[in-house]
């Protein structure tokens, strides 16, 4: 094996040839070698984002050259290896490295194979050499202004990008996000992607429904997308994604923003999309570096990856916080892992800010009954003994954008403050978890759910397209824990407020996963559109004495009140009748009998 500066001087020459007449599209009538990369491990471990002595071409794999018989084949690299600085002399915009890096930039033993024949056959070279790959320059990766800017690559983003183009199908979208990835759904991440029996899921990222069917956590597969450099020239417009990039500072102004890398990107029309930070304990913090390496703050795919990995190898694993996610990873950890699972929150049940108290006792125990230890009334003032902690307690909206674009932070809910339109200057917009928004139904609020990010992304991409509506299609969310308990909700769902629960005997029927076989998909809010907002029709036939067991809460409605108005509703292990539960909140009446009321759910049908 040659040393990689020997070899690097022996394939320079041919390298700036290849480079140079790539760029010069030479078009000799049969002159053609194929170039066929074998990629090295080394390519896979990223060293392919810092050198390289190949231009744009590498990136296709097919590469055009000179060809003819082996005498003019020679004659033509002879004459190149006897000039090798003048190409780089004539064409400064694409930079070759003229000398190799530096040997530990290398991987060891890690090569790749560059294979150079002929089209007839009459020489056959083979030469194996360090793979030398650079990023092309920034100002070639992406354009310098979009029609549509969206800053962040969640759900949001993704959800007013589809809207947007629907709306202008000709339209030129630019994500720009701080995650490796393009958009995904995080739900699966604390729900099914635990339950898979693949040993390979953390890398397919593929899982089953609970009613079998399989996919993957990603909105679209990578062929959705248009490579942002194509962008600025795509006819039938298009949406690409600049990954792993941070907007800094935002110039209103001047109506262009800034990345972490000092680039700059104008727009005319903004989405700040940018989510949230799952919060820490300062406990945490001040217990020391060695603690917060085992610590997980659960948001992110990375985090779902390295959850998995640590939960594998460990004898405890403790979570702090009692809502939605902390309560779906005790569940999803208790029934896969052999680790001791140990779940602590400050409340007397789970989710115990959302559920009214006898209802998240018994949620409590169902969670216990899936191998989960639980302990309540808990606040943590010293780190406890265990493998590993996990912190659910909540998320922070990020606004770090607010300060250089003058924007408004709610103070009392946080979150970007806009109007019913999801406005917050006359071209910004902004959805998702940072958006604290005026309901025209239920007033000032700021939510934190899969579908109030589909729902206003959908909303916000609607009015950057000239839509002018309001945020009134109330959002829903959904927890489940595991396939047999759930329920989604809707409005607000406070257990501060008045509540009415009427319960009913549940069925075979009454899961999460028989709710999935019906509708046919695991992200049960897909189903959901405006349209479906009917009026409710009750069910004729009428409520049949309730049999249950003293605090047997099988199936139910729990409908929270605000001045005597139903604010709020619960659907417990009922499934598929959201639109009646809109419909109601829509209104805005007072009920006299909220018995009468939970008829127009059928909790009572078998």
């Amino acid at each position: 094996m040659l040393k990689c500066r020997t070899v690097w001087k022996k394939l320079a020459p041919l390298a700036r040839a290849s480079s140079t007449l790539c760029r010069q599209n030479v078009r000799r009538a049969g002159e053609l070698i194929s170039f066929v990369i074998t990629y090295s491990t080394c390519i896979e471990k990223q060293v392919v984002h810092k050198y390289s002595w190949l231009n744009t071409c590498l990136f296709s794999q097919a590469y055009r050259t000179i060809k003819g018989d082996h005498q003019r084949y020679q004659d033509r690299i002879d004459e190149i290896s006897s000039r090798p600085h003048k190409q780089a002399t004539e064409e400064p915009a694409i930079p070759i490295q003229s000398e190799p890096p530096g040997e530990s930039d290398f991987c060891d033993n890690n090569n790749l194979t560059l294979l150079l024949q002929s089209t007839n056959n009459s020489y056959d070279i083979s030469i194996r050499a360090t793979a030398f790959i650079y990023s092309l320059p920034a100002s070639l990766q992406f354009p310098s202004h979009t029609p549509y800017l969206l800053i962040g690559g969640g759900t949001a983003s993704f959800a007013a990008a589809r809207s947007i183009r629907a709306r202008d199908p000709g339209a030129k979208v630019l994500i720009v996000t701080d995650e490796p990835v393009p958009p995904y759904m995080r739900p699966p991440l604390s729900k099914e992607l635990w339950f898979s029996d693949d040993p390979s899921v953390t890398e397919t990222l593929r899982f089953k429904q609970w009613n079998g069917k399989e996919r993957s956590i990603y909105f679209q597969p990578p062929s959705f997308y248009i490579s942002a450099e194509e962008l600025d020239g795509a006819e039938n417009g298009g949406v690409a994604v600049l990954t792993s990039k941070t907007v800094v500072h935002m110039d209103v102004r001047g109506n262009k923003i800034k990345l972490d890398d000092n680039t700059e990107i104008s727009y005319d029309k903004c989405l700040i999309a940018t989510g949230g930070v799952p919060r820490s304990l300062q406990v945490i913090e001040r217990a020391g570096e060695e603690v917060m390496k085992r610590t997980t703050l659960f948001r992110k795919v990375e985090d779902f990856k390295s959850l998995d990995k640590v939960s594998r190898n460990i004898k405890s694993i403790t979570i702090i916080g009692g809502g939605f996610l902390g309560s779906e990873l005790a569940c999803a950890l208790g029934r896969r892992c052999k680790t001791t699972v140990i779940q602590m929150f400050p409340e007397k049940g789970n989710m115990g800010k959302v559920l009214p108290e006898y209802l998240s006792n018994w949620t409590t125990e169902k969670v216990k009954k899936e191998g989960v230890k639980v302990i309540s009334e808990a606040l943590v003032k010293s780190v406890v003994k265990t493998d590993h902690i996990v912190a659910a307690v909540g998320l922070e909206p990020n606004v770090d954008l607010a300060k250089s674009a003058g924007l408004e932070v709610d103070s009392d809910f946080g979150g970007f403050r806009v109007n019913a339109e999801l406005q917050a200057r006359s071209n910004i917009w902004v959805a998702g978890d940072a958006a604290c928004f005026y309901d025209i139904r239920l007033g000032r609020r700021r939510v934190e759910h899969h579908d109030h990010a589909v729902v206003s992304g959908r909303l916000a991409g609607e009015n950057m397209t000239g839509a002018n509506k309001p945020y009134w299609h109330q959002s829903m969310f959904w927890s489940d824990l595991g396939p047999d308990v759930g329920y989604e909700a809707i409005g607000i769902v406070d257990s501060s407020l008045p509540t009415v629960g009427v319960f009913a005997k549940a069925t075979s029927k009454d899961t999460p996963k028989a709710a999935t076989e019906k509708s046919g998909t695991g992200i049960r809010s897909e189903s959901e559109t405006e349209d479906t907002a009917v009026s409710p029709v009750a069910s004729p036939t009428p409520a049949p004495p309730a049999v249950l067991q003293k605090d047997e809460y099988g199936k139910g409605v729990i409908f929270y009140l605000r001045d005597k108005v139903v604010v709020g509703i619960i659907l417990w292990n009922v499934f598929n009748r959201m639109p009646v539960a809109r419909k109601i909140i829509k209104d805005g009446e007072q009920h006299v009998d909220l018995n009468e009321v939970a008829k127009l759910f059928n909790i009572h049908d078998d």
